[in-house]
């Protein structure tokens, strides 16, 4: 048996783990709290965008803003990938990725992932990406303008992210970032007036400003699917942190109770000792008498 001063220790070191688990879990909860509401904020924009395109469109077709570009376009899909930076998001990186692996071809396919999580998944899965970019700390003014850049090389473009369904259900979702932008405006009331070079000044052309527009939205499309993502990711530690605060707890309950008993049964021991040491002097006494 472990003697008490030794399972003192344990119970500490526990003590700590259950302390740190519930700050984690504090600190998940409050994330999501705050984006939740610039989710909405940035939707209201994404909003007063919509209005102006819609009035202003030169092609049925969304063009991911490279009307007037005269870069030729890469005939592969690009996938985008996010992730979260550490590993304390629960098992729903790994879930993405292996999801992802199952469409991916080299051939027809190239990656750019967010996340350092992702990025050292894909390398233990010995598959190559493009470019790497951290996850951003902020939740406001994201800059996601250097991958929009890359999005604007490619045909197609398909976003591989985790969405959030419930504090204690997330799942992995995969879009077209145009669908992600058409889906968007589709449950926005479209205004009766048009937008057309008769009726207003468009500098320097009505497809430079359609192209300014639609990289715009693509840029708050690509945000808010950050923003869901992280969301996700918290909400996916707060189920982890919760789960490991629970057990934690739970063993430090039981370790508590076995540094009880240890300490009773030292005491136990000590008072057997004392006992058969007066018995002892006792029957010496009687015996030298």
């Amino acid at each position: 048996m472990k003697r008490p001063a030794e399972i003192f220790k344990q119970v500490q070191a526990i003590g700590t783990m259950v302390e740190l688990t519930g700050v984690f879990k504090g600190i998940a909860s409050m994330r999501i709290a705050q984006i939740k509401d610039q989710v909405l904020q940035s939707q209201d924009f994404f909003a007063a965008l919509w209005g102006v395109y819609s009035q202003i469109r030169v092609d049925p077709f969304f063009g991911f803003g490279r009307a007037t570009s005269e870069k030729d376009v890469i005939e592969k899909e690009l996938f985008v990938i996010i992730t979260s930076e550490g590993s304390f998001s629960g098992d729903i990186d790994q879930k993405l990725i292996q999801w992802m692996i199952k469409s991916y071809d080299a051939e027809k396919h190239e990656i750019i992932v967010i996340g350092h999580h992702g990025a050292v998944q894909l390398a233990q899965n010995h598959i190559a990406f493009k470019k790497y970019y951290k996850l951003p700390t902020k939740d406001e003014n994201i800059n996601v303008m250097p991958i929009i850049r890359e999005v604007q090389r490619y045909k197609s473009t398909t976003v591989y992210y985790q969405t959030y369904i419930s504090l204690m259900v997330q799942d992995v979702k995969r879009i077209s970032l145009s669908s992600i932008v058409e889906a968007e405006g589709k449950i926005l009331e479209k205004k009766e007036d048009t937008i057309t070079a008769s009726n207003y000044i468009l500098e320097p052309s009505p497809y430079a400003v359609v192209d300014h527009l639609e990289r715009s939205m693509m840029s708050i499309a690509l945000s808010q699917v950050i923003l869901e993502s992280k969301l996700a990711q918290y909400a996916s530690r707060f189920r982890a942190m919760s789960a490991a605060n629970d057990r934690a707890n739970e063993t430090y309950s039981e370790t508590h109770l076995d540094y009880n008993r240890a300490r009773r049964g030292l005491k136990d021991e000590r008072l057997k000792e004392i006992i058969n040491g007066m018995r002892k002097k006792t029957n010496t006494m009687a015996g030298a008498a």
